[in-house]
């Protein structure tokens, strides 16, 4: 098993990122720090601080230029949220879509997953399942996200990151004690690598999930 501690600063480490972009007022375009000196400030390691930007940099909330540096991106700028809001969005199953669709993602990503070694193994899986066995805050957005960052496919990170923002469900909420007890299972079945029982799992989650916005 590894490091609690080690896989809660995995955890938390874009967050303390995020933090120190705002406390410095780095604005869109703005250069980052170092890894070097982004390490010293959050007393991390260089690998944790890594595996932090590269997160960030496939949703598109940092650029890296060769040569250059780390630089934070206007992601506020996409074209596709205006072809979203104004053309797509004005259906009336539009709703019904949109949610289809995430989902989409959400599932292959969990396929692709359970299919990969590599993936299965990332530390980060097992650092939710602490979380949620210990602290229980474990939010279900950070979580999701996390399996799409996994497989490394940036259009898909973009298009589901878009597509949470029209799907209407609360995913911005921390796992809740009784929620847990299917979250943690689903996470089981994709660090062994059972698609058959991870899929199944992880609808039962999101259908609990959608299950909210309906009360």
């Amino acid at each position: 098993m590894q490091n609690p501690k080690q896989t809660k600063m995995f955890l938390e480490i874009v967050g303390e990122l995020r933090l120190l972009i705002k406390k410095e007022g780095i604005k869109a375009g703005g250069k980052l720090p170092s890894e070097r000196v982004l390490a010293e400030t959050l007393q991390v390691g260089r690998s944790s601080v890594r595996e932090a930007l590269r997160s960030l940099e496939l949703l598109g909330l940092i650029e890296t230029r060769r040569g250059e540096g780390t630089f934070l991106a206007d992601f506020k700028k996409h074209q596709l949220v205006e072809v979203l809001s104004t053309f797509i969005m004005q259906q009336p199953n539009s709703q019904m879509d949109v949610n289809r669709t995430r989902m989409i993602h959400e599932e292959a990503a969990v396929a692709v997953i359970c299919e990969e070694p590599a993936l299965r193994q990332l530390p980060v899986w097992e650092g939710f399942l602490v979380k949620l066995q210990t602290e229980g805050a474990v939010r279900r957005e950070d979580l999701i996200r996390e399996m799409i960052v996994a497989t490394e496919n940036r259009l898909s990170l973009k298009i589901w990151f878009l597509l949470k923002q029209y799907s209407k469900i609360p995913l911005d909420v921390v796992i809740s004690k009784e929620e847990s007890q299917l979250v943690g299972p689903f996470l089981i079945h994709l660090m062994e690598g059972n698609e058959d029982c991870a899929l199944p799992a992880y609808r039962q989650w999101i259908e609990r999930i959608e299950g909210e916005r309906m009360e």
